[in-house]
């Protein structure tokens, strides 16, 4: 009798010690961000400043993008700040689109330009990114910001890498000296959450202090495992649902997922948002995790409009 009880014991002492990851709630970090900022613009505004100025560049009709823009729109609405969108047919030339940039960048009463991604296949995204003048482009995409950030120097840096960088700094995870893996290798998300989180502190308070490796759909599953499982700090953009598995993360580590993909239900004829990370066997394992939808998502438009009300700051008082 004692042996079993000493058994039913032990049990219950392990599974006690078992404790599911800490939720990071983006939605509540991206509202409080929200709400500073409305703040900070009604003091901008009560200075003398007139409303800082978003417009974003809509080309056709895809309704992934229109959704994207039109929840940009409604936060820097709520938040204070004028915007407009300019959206544009999926025939318009790339001459016709540099002029309208053009016109945008010389246009002293708009602070904040962002062309929406994807443009069309006939159209050079990169020469587009870099039409947009360095000064207003909120995206960070314009390729003097990238390499500013790549020398720590004082730039516009992309939202997505701001609004992973916020949620770490938020919940308190330490960084400085700790392993990082960022699985994904984009230009515009991964790329710049690498050099954040491996750039020396001492240089810029964006920098993390981390060790990074980048992995990428490619690496393959034994190598990726082998890396992961030394992460203290998993970050994976690649928009393959699962890729991360239970298997691959160590005990107590931070996972944050920005892959996001839309999955049939089975079943049935409706469909579902899911990230990179097998989310439930995950969560187990973890010692934070971001959901999806609800984690960076949010974060990424709350750093957006961050970024929008900093360039008028800038523009106004001419620092950048």
């Amino acid at each position: 009798m004692f042996s079993i009880v000493t058994t039913s014991f032990r049990r219950i002492s392990s599974a006690s010690l078992r404790k599911m990851a800490k939720i990071i709630d983006g939605k509540q970090v991206a509202a409080e961000v929200r709400l500073n900022l409305k703040n900070e613009v009604q003091e901008f505004i009560a200075a003398g400043n007139r409303a800082p100025q978003l417009t974003a560049i809509l080309i056709g009709n895809d309704p992934a993008s229109q959704t994207y823009v039109n929840n940009k729109m409604k936060a820097a609405q709520e938040i204070g700040i004028n915007s407009c969108t300019k959206h544009l047919p999926s025939s318009i030339s790339e001459d016709e689109l540099l002029k309208i940039i053009d016109e945008l960048n010389e246009n002293q009463s708009v602070d904040a330009i962002l062309v929406q991604l994807p443009v069309p296949d006939h159209i050079n995204e990169r020469k587009i990114c870099n039409a947009v003048k360095y000064e207003k482009d909120v995206d960070g995409f314009n390729e003097i910001n990238v390499g500013r950030l790549a020398l720590d120097m004082e730039t516009i840096v992309p939202c997505t890498p701001l609004g992973v960088r916020q949620l770490l700094k938020y919940y308190n995870i330490e960084t400085k000296g700790k392993n990082a893996v960022v699985v994904g290798r984009s230009k515009n998300v991964s790329l710049p959450i690498a050099m954040m989180l491996h750039t020396d502190k001492s240089h810029h308070d964006r920098s993390m202090d981390a060790t990074v490796t980048i992995c990428h759909r490619y690496t393959p599953r034994d190598e990726l495992k082998r890396y992961c499982q030394l992460a203290d700090i998993i970050v994976t953009a690649t928009g393959i649902p699962g890729i991360i598995q239970a298997d691959m993360v160590k005990p107590g580590a931070c996972v944050i997922d920005i892959g996001i993909t839309r999955i049939p239900i089975e079943g049935t004829d409706k469909t579902k948002l899911v990230g990179d990370v097998d989310f439930e066997a995950v969560k187990d394992i973890a010692g934070f995790i971001t959901p999806v939808p609800g984690g960076v998502g949010p974060m990424t438009v709350a750093m957006l409009m961050k970024t929008t009300v900093k360039i008028a700051k800038n523009l106004a008082f001419k620092k950048l």
